[in-house]
């Protein structure tokens, strides 16, 4: 890898400059990549065309060159078979009225938009063990509902990832806890401490301020009715008109559309309630397995099973089971027929075509930015400009950066961890507040920055499980980042300044983002004139 300085900086802020301005995601990402690899071939463009393709191609095939071999890791084929699969099966149990029974049988229960987003916001919280499995089935399970609630699905899909990576990265036992005790393991070896790992984890929750504000948010949000920024001319447009989408929308799952509309008149809620039990319960199969079963668990309980894990294994086992129960049903209920059965299959793989294309270009992205050093440089810089005091707030929005820029979190937190563990701990001159909130801030930042970047690959599934315009998702949930995001900011600015008390801080945390989402509310609906930026509450009527 050569240092190419300030201009390493060129590919990310290609790629979101140009998927912001044009709202062409495919062409942003594909451009960023090959600006990554003209800098690499050092001008030539048919040099940066070879390198561009060559980055994607090894995605695909989850493969890299390493000392001259290529090296592989099946990682982001078995999600690419997943969101194959998650899509077959989603279209099945649509179109053989699975999604429209379970809407009417919940509806029934759910009489309001406030009802409904506020069962989006407990449902993806109550799914805390990994954030992939939470924006598929938050998202699958909660849009005929929110739809027929007249809730946008810009609100469906900003519930759905803010209740993902932010409920995982909190959850004493989910799929990252084994990643991040890894990290957080060999980060604390390096100084030469015998701490364990979970403790420092665990001493490190209360600093983690984005992803608790954000989800708090949430239910704020869900419960007041009261919006800001683009999110509130889209909640009101759905209450208003009916419209959970935008015209011109271009939702990245158009079910209706690919798939067509449900058949038949044998709707049954055990369509859609067995394949995605069966997704769950294989997903933890799998997870079991794939982590060691009996023998890891004898060790060190379930979360050593976790520790071990491999999610996308159980994913795509999870998928394929939601595929095979969802076909026996059908076939067995005698909803649709073996023909119909295997078209809507082909057509639910095939509405996940552009989601898949985005995925692959985010991981492409991600290779050219490790080419030209991208997050080597900023922590380069932001280096220099260290004081112990200061080290969370500077390690928060180094790993926000990082993880706005190159799309990931799990990647940030695999840069930021190794730095700023040593730097807080040599700098303070012990295990104490300062390398807590380090720790914290490098986990916050980087869900943080993943949560706003347009190249996320859980802000991309958010869309694509919530049947969302991609664009439209990220701007509407960015306003709602950015206030979690300032009001965590200012409680490390204000560790800074001396109150180290993690707990006070957070408390303190809540009470701001109270009172400036009130704020925030107020002030953009009179600008657009929407009484105290609160939409209506929409009453479902009975059909």
């Amino acid at each position: 890898m050569s240092d190419f300085g300030v201009l390493s900086l060129l590919p990310p802020l290609v790629a979101i400059g140009l998927a912001i301005l044009t709202k062409r995601v495919l062409f942003a990402l594909f451009f960023g990549v090959w600006v990554g690899g003209l800098l690499v071939a050092g001008g030539d463009p048919i040099g940066a065309t070879t390198e561009t393709l060559k980055w994607i191609v090894f995605n695909i095939a989850s493969a890299w060159e390493e000392d001259g071999q290529v090296m592989t890791d099946l990682w982001n084929t078995r999600i690419l078979l997943f969101d194959a699969l998650i899509g077959a099966g989603v279209a099945l149990i649509y179109k053989a009225g699975g999604m429209n029974a379970i809407a009417k049988a919940v509806t029934r229960k759910v009489k309001t938009s406030r009802a409904a987003s506020l069962m989006t916001a407990i449902f993806g919280t109550i799914i805390f063990f990994d954030d992939y499995t939470n924006t598929i089935i938050v998202g699958n399970t909660m849009r005929p509902i929110t739809d027929r609630a007249r809730v946008s699905r810009e609100f469906l899909a900003y519930a759905d990832d803010s209740t993902a990576a932010p409920v995982a990265v909190l959850a004493v036992v989910s799929t990252w806890i084994g990643y991040e005790l890894g990290l957080l393991k060999d980060a604390i070896a390096s100084v030469g401490e015998n701490i364990s790992a979970y403790s420092a984890w665990f001493a490190s929750w209360p600093y983690r301020f984005y992803p608790i504000l954000a989800v708090i948010l949430v239910y704020l949000v869900a419960a007041t009715h009261r919006h800001y920024g683009p999110m509130l001319k889209a909640e009101y447009r759905a209450r208003k008109e009916g419209k959970v989408l935008r015209d011109g929308a271009r939702p990245m799952m158009t079910t209706e559309v690919d798939v067509g509309m449900p058949i038949g008149d044998k709707e049954s809620v055990w369509v859609f309630i067995l394949p995605v039990l069966a997704l769950v319960l294989m997903t933890f199969l799998g997870l079991w397995v794939t982590g060691g079963g009996n023998a890891a668990y004898a060790e060190g309980g379930f979360q050593e099973v976790l520790s071990n894990a491999d999610s996308t294994w159980a994913l795509v086992w999870g998928s394929f089971s939601m595929v095979i129960v969802a076909m026996a049903l059908v076939l067995a209920m005698k909803i649709m027929t073996l023909e119909d059965v295997e078209h809507t299959l082909v057509a639910g793989m095939k509405q996940m075509h552009f989601a898949m294309m985005i995925l692959i270009l985010a991981w492409s992205i991600k290779s050219a930015c490790d080419a030209v050093g991208t997050a080597d440089y900023i922590v380069r810089v932001a280096s220099n400009v260290l004081s112990p005091g200061l080290i969370p707030f500077v390690v928060f929005v180094v790993a926000a950066f990082i993880s706005f820029t190159t799309g990931t979190s799990w990647g940030t937190f695999a840069i930021m961890m190794p730095i700023a563990v040593p730097l807080s701990y040599q700098l303070s001159g012990s295990f104490g507040p300062i390398v807590y909130a380090s720790i914290a801030s490098v986990f916050a930042g980087g869900v943080f920055g993943d949560h706003c970047s347009p190249i996320s690959d859980t802000t991309i599934m958010s869309s694509m499980f919530s049947g969302c315009d991609h664009i439209d998702h990220v701007n509407t949930q960015i306003p709602y980042a950015l206030t979690a995001g300032v009001v965590g900011a200012v409680m490390l600015l204000l560790f800074a300044a001396g109150l180290r008390n993690g707990w006070v801080l957070l408390a303190i945390a809540v009470l701001l983002l109270v009172v400036l989402h009130r704020v925030l509310s107020e002030w953009y609906g009179r600008r657009a004139g929407i009484p105290h930026g609160k939409v209506p509450t929409y009453i479902v009527e009975e059909s």
